[in-house]
């Protein structure tokens, strides 16, 4: 990397780049409560009349958190067909496997917690 340059850097552009969304986020949410608790009356007198119904205040947010429930529910849906049953084949794996196809990578599995402590917390033997 070069070490004079003008440009950030990509840690400090991912930093500056989420307190932007960080403080839009803030600043539209401040506004959104401003509009939806201040009575009509009020933003007619400061002459702000061209604004949505109030009724919205309360619709787009049950809207957004029904919409959040029906994905979720899709969402476990979609895992559960995409499931095998416990009696299916592909769920048997036998000891005569091998780990890794010549030149493949490796399967997935789980590594024992007594091997990943062996690992972590013991120390080689010399």
């Amino acid at each position: 990397m070069v070490e004079n340059s003008p440009s950030p850097l990509p840690e400090r552009a991912i930093y500056s780049t989420v307190f932007k969304y960080k403080c839009s986020f803030l600043v539209s949410t401040v506004l959104y409560c401003l509009w939806a608790f201040t009575p009509e009356e009020w933003l007619h007198s400061v002459g702000l009349t061209y604004w949505p119904q109030k009724y919205w205040a309360l619709a787009v947010p049950i809207y957004l958190l029904v919409a959040l429930m029906i994905s979720l529910v899709m969402l476990f849906g979609v895992n559960m067909c995409n499931t095998a049953p416990l009696d299916s084949v592909d769920n048997i794996t036998g000891q005569g496997e091998s780990d890794c196809q010549t030149g493949g990578i490796p399967r997935l599995k789980d590594i024992p917690i007594s091997e990943i402590n062996k690992m972590f917390y013991l120390l080689p033997k010399q």
